[in-house]
């Protein structure tokens, strides 16, 4: 059962207050409620604009049923117009709203508003024996409103559990439909919503006698609902049906046939007629558990489409109390033609007796109401979650999230703490202003005479290594024999070369010819689809017709350089692999972390940029020129030397640049600073390179995921519980990722985010077709 409030207003009336007020709250399959105190003051204006409610409403529907030449009694009341009704029916919502939210009655409502969840369905009981407070449109009340899962019943002080005689088992709802006096109306439209309705026996009684009537509410089988459809008039507490054109009956004449009924499973009576509070009064002292009536004269269109939305809704697994409010809140639609018909369903409740299902009254046991921990919804959440997360294993290996994974991955790694300078460097810029300060005319972005000074500058102050990268595959001018023998007997001198061709260069570029090939490396990087760096490439074997033959990459060979003063030599393992001190730089292949489709030539690694504004300190050549530096900045150093200009057009997307607009892109030069700090970070400070699962791992990690998100969605009554959760769970996923990352592992993100949205709404669309393969 859904939770239940019943509000006790038996002590007092609209004009004295009432005190006290009572409203008990019954949380799901607890028999203990839990009891609020407050109040409610005097407010006779209520029962003042209700009764002119119902004198401008029965003036304007003697105006609708005469358009139709039918002759009823008249009220007396003239000049009416829509706009009144209108009025009335503001002032009458401000009033029940004025009334319940004074600070006498504040207890109550605050209480259950912090009980009570907003996506959480449950039933308010208001108890009354005053024939005006049981007439009054409870649901006005703004918590109704509020609360989208919840509808309003009255109830008598007074009631019971029904005690039930033995029935026998059924696989239908037995309809008992009592189509009385016809005379203006069309009773046969009636007849043909309940002939539609699924899985339900009806027996039409038309226009019957007394007798006829009294003998089938007799019938052994029992009836589940007592359906009439007619004419029908109250007197004060006292209903009457008019069951042919000559005959009307009260709920008294009934009593016993009725009694019967309803000790043989009768649930529910609907009297689709107009005024029909009186015979609600009366079948409550019966213990029905629950009745639809109409609170005033009902146009026969209006009484059709409710019935027709609440069946419909009510026999499609709706429970029965929000089938009749998505039936009450559908016929708004019609008021242009008739005014207040929203307003006309009244629905009485027997407190002691629980509201079924369709299902349950076919007697079948309702699994929509509580998800219990079973073997099916295991198998549900199982058999999901490992759909799921095998096709979307299978659409990524095929590369369709390559590009949204690795931007995921970006934002990662933009996110990660600054480590600050990697000290072991030492970048040179060449700036524009570099290059135009030079008198001599140069081939390359610096003159020998402006290299030879600044290398000599440099060799001062001892550095490790020296890594020129600038092309320069033309011979030192003559005039400058030192530059050229320092190129050639330096052991710290590293230059570039070119291995694959470009536009500008089919072929390569050479490296300077006065270098030997194991202190050249290439300057050959790859480039995603996106033309972002993202791998590091360490070696490759050359194209024979390339003027470039070196095998390693010029930040490996920079590396290698600065490791082996510290007696670290490079190694190469019995699978290939290049191995500096203790670490093993395995290449990645296809597939790798969200890598599934991409060129894997060479000896590739997954670049882990150092988290820095500045990967090293710079200087420009004009400021080492004029001594503008610490010598501490070079003195055991690697010193890159590099343009920074746009006239060389050398700069490079990378994750970062992403964060920019427009993208910012980095020189060279800082391009393989990264690289080599991330070498060096490597092989001396233990800085994880990124590292993957392999294929089976990420597999399993998103199908835990899934799973967890299966089961979670399985088992859960509360659609916003649930969206918490899912919240959480991807803020805790997004946390994961994040935090191994930091530890060099790229893990799944976008792929496991998909599947657990995925999960959640497979799960409930196999919940949901369960239910209706159980329903039918």
């Amino acid at each position: 059962m859904s939770k239940l409030v019943v509000i006790n207003l038996e002590k007092g009336n609209l004009d004295d207050g009432f005190s006290p007020v009572t409203a008990q709250l019954w949380e799901n399959n607890n028999s203990r409620p839990i009891k609020f105190i407050g109040g409610l003051p005097p407010a006779p204006e209520i029962s003042e604009l209700y009764k002119r409610f119902q004198l401008i409403y029965q003036a304007l529907h003697q105006r609708l049923v005469s358009r139709s030449g039918i002759e009823i009694e008249e009220t007396g009341l003239t000049n009416i117009s829509e706009v009144d009704f209108s009025e009335v029916q503001e002032q009458l919502y401000e009033a029940i709203n004025s009334w319940l939210s004074c600070d006498l009655f504040r207890p109550i409502d605050q209480q259950l508003r912090e009980r009570l969840a907003l996506d959480e369905e449950f039933q308010i009981v208001i108890e009354a024996s005053d024939c005006l407070l049981q007439r009054l449109p409870w649901y006005l009340w703004n918590f109704i409103e509020r609360y989208q899962l919840c509808e309003v019943a009255v109830s008598t002080p007074k009631y019971e559990r029904v005690k039930l005689l033995p029935k026998q088992k059924k696989n239908k709802v037995n309809i008992l439909a009592i189509l009385g006096n016809s005379e203006g109306i069309d009773v046969q439209q009636d007849r043909k919503i309940l002939e539609q309705l699924p899985y339900a026996s009806t027996v039409f009684l038309v226009e019957p006698s007394r007798q006829e009537l009294d003998k089938w509410l007799w019938e052994e089988q029992g009836w589940d609902i007592l359906f009439f459809a007619g004419h029908s008039h109250s007197q004060g507490d006292k209903g009457h049906i008019h069951i042919n054109q000559t005959s009307s009956l009260t709920i008294a004449e009934l009593k016993n046939a009725l009694k019967y009924a309803i000790s043989r499973g009768l649930k529910m009576a609907i009297f689709n007629s107009c005024d029909g509070l009186g015979l609600a009064q009366q079948l409550t002292d019966l213990q029905i558990p629950q009745i639809i009536v109409m609170r005033e004269e009902v146009p026969d269109l209006v009484a059709q489409e409710f019935m027709k939305h609440f069946l419909g809704a009510f026999s499609s697994g709706q429970s029965f109390y929000l089938a009749v409010r998505h039936a009450r809140l559908r016929l708004q639609g019609l008021e242009d033609e008739f005014p207040g018909a929203s307003w006309l369903p009244a629905l009485y409740q027997n407190p002691a007796e629980d509201p079924l299902t369709w299902l349950e009254l076919r007697g079948k046991t309702n699994t929509s109401v509580s998800r219990k921990l079973t073997v099916r919804a295991l198998q549900t959440a199982f058999i999901t979650s490992v759909a799921i997360a095998g096709f979307i294993s299978g659409v990524r290996s095929l590369g369709f999230m390559q590009q949204s994974e690795i931007l995921a991955f970006d934002s990662m790694m933009r996110m990660r703490p600054e480590e600050g300078l990697d000290n072991r460097l030492l970048v040179v810029t060449v700036t524009e202003a570099d290059i135009q300060a030079q008198k001599q005319r140069q081939k390359s972005s610096l003159s020998d005479s402006t290299l030879e000074q600044l290398l000599q500058k440099l060799e001062l102050y001892k550095p490790r290594a020296i890594g020129l990268d600038i092309y320069r595959d033309f011979p030192v001018d003559s005039q400058y024999p030192n530059l050229a023998n320092y190129l050639r007997k330096s052991n710290n001198a590293i230059a570039i070369c070119q291995v694959s061709g470009s536009r500008q260069q089919p072929v390569g570029i050479a490296p300077p010819p006065e270098i030997s090939r194991n202190r050249a490396g290439f300057s050959d990087v790859v480039f995603d689809s996106d033309l972002i760096v993202r791998r590091h490439l360490l070696s490759m074997t050359p194209d024979p017709e390339s003027p470039c033959k070196s095998r390693y990459s010029f930040n490996f060979e920079l590396a290698k350089q600065y490791l082996a003063k510290q007696d670290i030599k490079l190694n190469i393992t019995k699978e290939d692999y290049l191995q500096l001190g203790n670490v093993v730089f395995r290449p990645i292949d296809i597939p790798t972390g969200g890598y599934q489709q991409f060129d894997s030539g060479g000896h590739q690694i997954l670049l882990n940029y150092r988290s820095s504004q500045q990967i090293a300190r710079q200087v420009t050549v004009a400021q080492v020129l004029n001594s503008q530096l610490n010598p501490d900045w070079v003195k055991d150093k690697i010193v890159l030397i590099g343009v920074d200009s746009q006239s060389a057009k050398d700069y490079f997307l990378t994750p970062y640049s992403m964060a920019t607009t427009p993208y910012q892109e980095i020189p060279g030069v800082l391009l393989h600073a990264h690289m080599v700090s991330q070498i060096l970070s490597a092989v001396l400070d233990n800085r994880p390179l990124l590292w993957v699962l392999p294929v089976w791992g990420e597999v399993l990690w998103i199908w835990g995921w899934s799973l967890l998100t299966g089961i979670v969605a399985a088992y859960s009554q509360s659609q916003l519980k649930l969206a918490i959760f899912i919240a959480g769970e991807l803020l805790t996923l997004y946390s994961c990722c994040f935090i191994l990352l930091l530890y060099g592992c790229w893990i799944p993100f976008l792929p496991v985010a998909l599947g657990v949205i995925a999960t959640v709404l497979g799960v409930n669309v196999c919940e949901s077709l369960l239910r209706k393969i159980n329903y039918n």
